[in-house]
């Protein structure tokens, strides 16, 4: 049987002395060490299965690590005005515009098929496997819909709209268009 603190107090140090290696702040370690313990205290009478405790051990506290990591924010305080230059750079971006100005015309002027896919999967954010399941369709067949209609709306939009690309092949200017009646 693998019980907690037994575990813990062989394998504390080996632990304590990888993270310092990967982890400059010592209070760092300290908090991920505490963290790593909760989840083995939390383990129960599920830790007697553990066929490696060991192995776990360092897994468990890897993982915890990599948690920190991502969830760290580390930053400094913005500077006042911030906002409002935001609000000037975006408001003047070529896409923005061409969404507001061009988009809905071009969408009113795709066949039925590309316009939902693109709607749903695009637009609002379904995911290409539930748009599949609801429609009874197969991923593959789903994503191939959704790559052509991207295609169609991409040629509609440079010809209904004059959109002209950038070297780099980003949206550089475009002629509004209002829908069609």
């Amino acid at each position: 049987m693998n019980d907690p603190l037994s575990l813990w107090a062989r394998h504390e140090t080996e632990l304590r002395r990888w993270l310092l290696s990967r982890v400059s702040i010592r209070s760092e370690v300290d908090d991920i060490l505490q963290d790593v313990f909760i989840k083995i205290l939390r383990q129960g009478q599920s830790l007697s299965s553990v066929v490696q405790p060991r192995a776990w051990l360092f897994e468990v506290t890897r993982n915890t690590l990599t948690d920190r990591l991502r969830t760290r924010h580390e930053g400094l305080p913005l500077p006042e005005g911030l906002d409002e230059l935001l609000d000037a750079v975006v408001s003047e971006h070529p896409l923005d515009g061409l969404a507001q100005a061009c988009l809905p015309r071009v969408l009113s002027e795709l066949d039925p098929q590309d316009r939902e896919v693109i709607e749903l999967c695009d637009l609002q954010g379904m995911t290409q496997a539930e748009f599949a399941r609801q429609r009874q369709l197969s991923l593959p067949a789903v994503k191939s819909r959704l790559q052509r209609a991207r295609k169609r709306m991409r040629e509609r939009m440079t010809s209904a709209c004059q959109v002209s690309f950038d070297s780099e092949g980003r949206v550089d200017d475009f002629v509004p268009r209002t829908p069609s009646r």
